[in-house]
């Protein structure tokens, strides 16, 4: 509905379109989107910050570091100890002591005053930086806190998170220490290199979808079989829990879906689910059941997403490793680059220092009598030592000569400061060399955390490429689906009375039935609770790929028998389809399924020339076709009646082949159904 602006209702529009994007900006923002560069949402940024504020080596109550974090976090205190908690059970970033919950049963973490924690030695020495780190107010101005932390290890691809905010969610999977800086290392050299997940519950992840962290994975649990009647679970699929675990697994046993005795949770430190299977069940069927029909096999589609440049934007697990690799050898730089201002600005201080002491220039100002006149006769006589400074004399220079005191003077140790001298200029030019070599320092420093830290984090998850489980295939065949002929319904709440017109099947939920009618009529339906067939259902039963049809109908225009094999057709479900062509006479006269011996006896109608009165036939004699072939012609003479004769002694009566005058008369053409 257009309005103009100039109306009441017009600037109502305009007013909540503009509070809309300013409430949608800020959502993506500062709440639920991660930045790329040091992978934290603003909370976390704010939590690190302020144990960095509190940091003095030893554990803080999480009250406490929650309550000093609310000077800078706008929102309330559970939100900031749920996001504490929740970075302190990825173990990286900061250590904890004390009851912290735990990630395999899902139990929650004690309350906060009753739990501390810490920086991690990772932490201190990879995130914080005031030289390179942009300072901002806080929400009340009270404060000053970092717009992003200058960190050194891709954190965005370490941690992993999820967020929701407005028109956007991101969902972006941890990834191994040890892989994530081997990659670095191989970016740097310029060497190919490709990532995958890595999940603090263990497990086994099919990565073969990953698509660079925009595609989908397949995570499972790892299944172990001490015994034929017992299966235990060790580790876990990524976002599930023993405690979720196991209600899926119960409601699976509820209904039907799979057989158990009983399930078992011991798990502390590690994961350790048992469940008892009852007698009659395999462990191997059981297994396939787990995976699926319960949380032991899990789906996820990860979406990367992450504040870029003050933008969200969607890219790829690799772009943005290169990205934070760029960024450490930058950070890196100017590290380097401020040590380097540093060191010679040591150096200048302690070479002046040298040349006032060792000349005795401080004795040229004993007749001075005012400032001013010192300040020039310093000046006046460090003039013939300027060649062998590296830079020109300030006022901060001749100020910190001033300050040197008598008894540092009378104790001044010439060899000592040469040492120092000569230190200081090693460093420099150490310094200067790395300058000179950045990727290659980027590389060396890499490798040290790999070195120190390494151990510490290995990898969880294993990948494995792994098949579909097949649903069909591993459900429980716990349906008895009946037809009643009398009333025309079908399925497994239909009971059956009359064991000789009545028909019923056993399969499970997720089977395929096939129905073929009298009249050569046939469809495939799923398996329903109570449906109207009609009466004249000849047949039906599961579908299966090869399963073999024996058939004997009567083609009503010709008023002839026609045999025919074919195995299952292909169909579309609830599509109507025929074996034969339709006519009020056609009609299905036996029908046998198996590749086994099937003979039949066809009794015909008498005939004074006719030395026999019935025929044989053994259907491996009749080739396999499709299901829309006409067939082979039993025989030219009238049938009467046909008897299935499979399980009874052979007896000296012609096959069609032996009556004179049918030789040749087989198949037809195939008909489409």
């Amino acid at each position: 509905m257009n309005q103009t602006i100039d109306t009441p209702r017009g600037k109502l529009h305009q007013l909540f379109d503009s509070n809309f994007l300013d409430y949608t900006s800020y959502v993506i923002r500062e709440r639920a989107i991660p930045d790329t560069d040091d992978g934290l949402k603003p909370v976390q940024r704010r939590i690190l910050q302020t144990l960095a504020n509190m940091d003095d080596g030893r554990f803080h109550k999480v009250a406490n570091v929650v309550g000093e974090t609310m000077k800078l976090h706008p929102h309330g205190d559970q939100s900031i100890f749920d996001a504490l908690v929740n970075l302190a059970n990825k173990e990286y970033l900061i250590e904890r002591q004390g009851n912290f919950g735990n990630i395999f049963t899902g139990d929650q973490a004690s309350a906060p005053r009753y739990i501390e924690c810490r920086l991690s030695p990772l932490a201190r020495e990879t995130l914080f930086n005031k030289d390179l780190t942009e300072f901002v107010d806080s929400y009340d101005g009270r404060m000053q806190e970092p717009v992003r932390l200058p960190a050194k290890i891709p954190l965005l691809l370490l941690l992993g998170t999820e967020g929701i905010a407005v028109g956007m969610a991101t969902k972006i999977m941890p990834h191994n220490f040890n892989e994530l800086l081997n990659a670095q290392i191989a970016y740097l050299r310029g060497q190919e290199f490709t990532l995958y997940p890595d999940f603090p519950r263990g497990g086994i992840v099919d990565a073969t979808d990953y698509n660079h962290g925009n595609g989908r994975l397949r995570c499972r649990a790892r299944l172990t079989q001490p015994d034929s009647k017992t299966i235990v679970i060790t580790e876990l699929p990524y976002t599930t829990t023993t405690q979720s675990l196991i209600e899926s697994i119960e409601k699976a046993a509820k209904t039907n879906k799979l057989k158990i005795a009983a399930i078992n949770d011991y798990t502390a430190e590690k994961v350790e689910v048992e469940i008892k299977l009852p007698r009659g069940v395999l462990a191997e069927e059981t297994i396939d059941a787990l995976y699926a029909f319960t949380s032991c096999e899990m789906s996820i589609v990860p979406s990367l997403v992450a504040i870029e440049d003050n933008m969200p934007c969607q890219r790829g697990v690799e772009e943005v490793l290169r990205r934070n690799t760029d960024l450490l050898k930058a950070n890196l730089e100017k590290e380097l680059c401020i040590e380097l201002g540093r060191l010679e600005e040591k150096w200048h201080a302690r070479k002046l220092e040298q040349i006032f002491i060792e000349e005795r220039l401080y004795k040229e100002i004993e007749e001075q009598t005012n400032y001013k006149a010192i300040v020039s006769t310093i000046r006046q006589s460090l003039v013939p030592y300027t060649e062998e400074l590296r830079r020109k004399i300030t006022s901060e220079d001749v100020e910190r000569l001033l300050e040197i005191r008598i008894r540092r003077i009378s104790r001044y140790d010439i060899n000592r400061q040469q040492k120092e001298l000569r230190d200081i200029e090693k460093q420099i030019a150490e310094t200067r060399k790395s300058l000179s070599d950045m990727v290659g320092f980027t590389i060396a420093y890499l490798e040290d955390l790999l070195t120190r830290y390494g151990s510490q984090f290995p990898r969880r998850s294993e990948l494995r490429r792994f098949d579909e489980i097949d649903a069909r295939a591993a459900a429980l065949s716990n349906l008895t689906v009946g037809y009643h002929r009398e009333s025309g319904f079908l399925g497994h709440k239909i009971k059956t009375e009359n064991t000789v017109n009545d028909m019923e099947c056993t399969c499970s939920e997720y089977d395929r039935l096939l129905l073929i009618f009298k009249d050569g009529l046939y469809k495939v339906i799923n398996v329903a609770d109570k449906l109207f067939v009609g009466p004249g259902l000849y047949w039906f039963g599961v579908v299966k790929d090869d399963l073999l049809f024996n058939l004997v109908y009567r083609h009503g225009p010709e008023n002839q028998v026609y045999v025919k094999r074919f195995t299952t057709p292909k169909f579309i479900l609830n599509r109507e389809y025929r074996l034969f062509e339709a006519d009020r006479r056609s009609t299905i006269l036996l029908l046998r399924t198996g590749g086994e011996e099937v003979r039949i006896r066809a009794a015909l109608a008498p005939s004074a020339r006719a030395k026999y009165n019935s025929i044989e036939l053994d259907f491996n004699d009749v080739l396999v076709k499709g299901a829309g072939a006409k067939g082979k012609r039993l025989t030219n003479r009238t049938v009467r009646r046909i008897t299935d004769i499979t399980n009874t002694p052979k007896k000296p009566v012609p096959t069609p082949q032996e009556l004179p005058g049918l030789t040749g008369q087989n198949e037809e053409k195939p008909e489409k159904a």
